[in-house]
């Protein structure tokens, strides 16, 4: 059952992007001079000397800084982004001009593909952020195996950027308060169309998921970067949401430089060096990412057990156009191990059901104090013409959801592997 919608209207993201004008090359790269000049910054190249034709791009995600950072390296040549429908919100006509290509993520959008092949067909780059959300904890997101098919269809060399300090700069759990951090930013060129023709679509994935390697807190302790602002920790509850002392859920809290469980009182201090230590007692994780996936493989034997369950009361708005956020009310959200996500309320005195079984989300899209709506952490689920964004009554829930998203997902994908072998 559909949302019952008085205007029925949705975005066309089927439609090709047009050619970005050579004028707006030279603005963006003007406005990023602007917007980063306050900044200490380094781009490197390597393997691209002879890169003269059309290539893909494709870039980590950590902060709206890392589009920035990639249009200072292109310029001048045209470049097309890949960009999920909330960035078009209220100006679809912007990002249309610049040559933006719009999507709902974690979607199958066939046509997204047949953009593609156009940017590159004629000539220029098509740059495209493949774990599809910005990076929660610094370390790489999923990556989707289907960019190996994407890549040999598609026959031109592939270059990754890598950003470091973007994500320390503007954390994902805490972007309106930024630090003082050096940014630097990798591009290498990984796949030649010599290579790509002679390996598989396995092997192609194999040489992403080497070159995608990053983690911003090793990052940061290798090269003595201190950050010193006094609220750093602030919001990092929102990803170590569980507690390693006493294995309580989203009873984490976090103030200043510190992080604690509101129900054992246990508190670890963030050193400027981006370490973790307890103020008193054992130090369970030092490094950041360790504790985050941690909390991953706590979910995973909760999905093994057959004993993952959310249910919440949520509030609901959806997106069918740029132009506006509809508000649905209160809904109930269910995810679980066969069903997924499924989401049942009413809209103008008629029921509507989505469901997102496991095999149709790979990851889910998360947002903490998310911007157009209101400040509070919300998922959002998208089907082919409508995204639902939903703000759940339960706290600090958010980073468990989509740990569970991808592990159902993984789970799934070799039932299926099993079955048909």
């Amino acid at each position: 059952m559909q949302v019952n919608y008085k205007n029925q209207k949705r975005y066309k993201t089927a439609k090709y992007p047009i050619r970005q004008p050579w004028y707006l090359t030279w603005l963006i790269w003007i406005l990023s001079k602007i917007m980063l000049a306050n900044k200490k910054k380094t781009i490197t190249k390597i393997g691209m000397d002879d890169l003269k034709g059309p290539y893909m791009l494709l870039s980590n995600h950590m902060a709206f800084v890392d589009f920035e950072m990639v249009a200072l390296a292109t310029h001048p040549r045209r470049v097309n982004n890949v960009v999920n429908i909330d960035g078009f919100y209220k100006r679809a006509w912007l990002l249309e001009w610049i040559g933006a290509i719009c999507t709902r993520k974690f979607t199958s959008d066939y046509h997204l593909v047949k953009s593609i092949h156009k940017v590159l067909s004629r000539g220029d780059i098509l740059c495209m952020y493949p774990e599809a959300r910005y990076s929660p904890c610094g370390i790489t997101s999923y990556l989707p195996d289907s960019l190996g098919m994407l890549i040999k269809r598609n026959r031109v060399p592939v270059v990754v950027a890598i950003h470091h300090g973007n994500y320390l700069h503007s954390p994902f759990w805490n972007f309106r308060q930024k630090r003082k951090v050096p940014l630097h930013t990798t591009f290498t060129k990984i796949l030649t169309t010599e290579e790509i023709d002679t390996l598989s679509v396995d092997e192609i994935n194999e040489r992403l998921a080497e070159a995608f390697v990053y983690d911003d807190y090793r990052y940061q302790k290798e090269n003595g970067i201190l950050i010193t602002e006094p609220y750093r920790a602030e919001g990092m509850h929102k990803i170590l949401y569980q507690c390693p002392h006493c294995l309580t859920e989203h009873k984490m809290a976090s103030e200043g430089a510190d992080i604690f469980c509101t129900a054992c009182d246990k508190r670890w201090h963030l050193n400027e060096d981006g370490t973790l230590t307890a103020t008193e007692g054992e130090t369970e994780f030092s490094h950041i990412p360790d504790w985050f996936l941690w909390e991953r493989e706590m979910v995973k034997g909760q999905i093994e057990r057959g004993e993952y369950r959310f249910e919440d009361e949520v509030d609901v708005h959806s997106m069918p156009r740029c132009s506006e956020f509809v508000p649905l009310g209160k809904a109930k959200l269910v995810h679980d191990i066969e069903e997924g996500f499924v989401i049942e309320g009413f809209h103008r005195d008629a029921p509507y059901r989505i469901q997102r079984t496991p095999l149709e989300n790979n990851s889910l899209h998360v947002e903490y104090d998310f911007p157009h709506i209101k400040p509070f952490d919300c998922i959002d689920l998208s089907t082919s013409d409508d995204s639902f964004y939903c703000f759940p009554t339960k706290e600090n829930v958010v980073t468990k959801l989509a740990f569970a998203t991808e592990i159902l997902y993984e789970m799934h994908i070799s039932r299926r592997r099993t079955a048909k072998r």
